[in-house]
């Protein structure tokens, strides 16, 4: 065997162990270039953080043809890119996404979009529970990082009434009734509405982010009225809400509609 020979058969050899890697790099993983093998869906984290004067357009990781579709309402997703809009989708909350390929094939990932929100809870007034506590990035094990951080900027829901502590987002519900959010007395069915601004010192860089919360007013348990345990149901039955597990009565019929995310309930029972 002469040289070039020798030379000619080395060459055959290395490119057939780079097509033999190649294909089982393939077979094993997300190929952009072969929409062939397996699409596993990323966004690169699993926590999206909204950034003041950045990019708060995410994409995944990965683009495939197909459809792009998230779960529940609130999240702001281009259906053919995937593309995730931060400021303009609610935040706090965990989003399942989507996708469907144009051969039918379906795969899904969870993102939560940093934030606080409040779960849908009953407060027993009588039992001592008056403390509304806030809920970092969509889970109650998660630590909400309060040094640096700030809430209720600008006394939008204090100067309604709604007597949130500025300093690490807590709501007093005892306060906020004495202040009068829902009449002298309270009366039953009565609701306020609260929009809370702030600011979080994580890897938002103290973006300013927002929610609203609804208050509830109710006697007792027995004066809750069945739309408002349909909401309850509604969110119970999806699965990917905050909720305070307490079901609704068995009569109670569910509409079948999606259950929006937002506002969260926090009902209050005084006795």
């Amino acid at each position: 065997m002469n040289k070039i020979t020798q030379s000619l058969g080395t060459g055959v050899l290395f490119l057939l162990i780079v097509l033999s890697a190649s294909c089982k790099k393939s077979a094993l993983g997300d190929d952009p270039q072969d929409p062939s093998t397996p699409y596993k869906l990323s966004y690169g984290d699993s926590i999206l953080y909204l950034k003041s004067g950045g990019a708060n357009i995410v994409y995944p990781t990965v683009h495939r043809d197909g459809i792009y579709t998230g779960f529940p309402e609130g999240i702001e997703i281009d259906e053919l890119t995937g593309a995730i809009n931060l400021e303009n989708s609610e935040s706090g909350l965990r989003y399942r996404i989507t996708h469907v390929s144009t051969k039918g094939d379906t795969t899904t990932t969870m993102v939560v979009l940093s934030g606080i929100t409040f779960k849908d809870h009953f407060y027993y007034l009588s039992a001592g529970d008056s403390i509304a506590l806030p809920i970092y990035n969509s889970s109650e094990s998660r630590v909400l990082p309060l040094s640096g951080s700030t809430f209720d900027e600008g006394n939008v829901a204090n100067g309604g009434g709604c007597s949130v502590r500025t300093d690490n987002g807590k709501i007093n519900l005892k306060e906020t009734i004495r202040n009068g959010v829902f009449g002298f007395p309270p009366r039953n069915d009565a609701q306020q509405t609260f929009e809370i601004k702030y600011r979080i010192n994580d890897n938002s860089g103290k973006s300013l982010n927002k929610l609203k919360v609804l208050l509830y007013w109710y006697n007792t348990l027995a004066d809750v009225p069945q739309y408002v345990w349909d909401i309850l149901n509604e969110r119970t039955a999806q699965g990917v809400f905050l909720r305070n597990n307490i079901l609704a009565p068995g009569e109670g019929v569910l509409t079948g509609r999606p259950a929006k995310p937002r506002p969260p309930c926090v009902i209050i029972i005084a006795n």
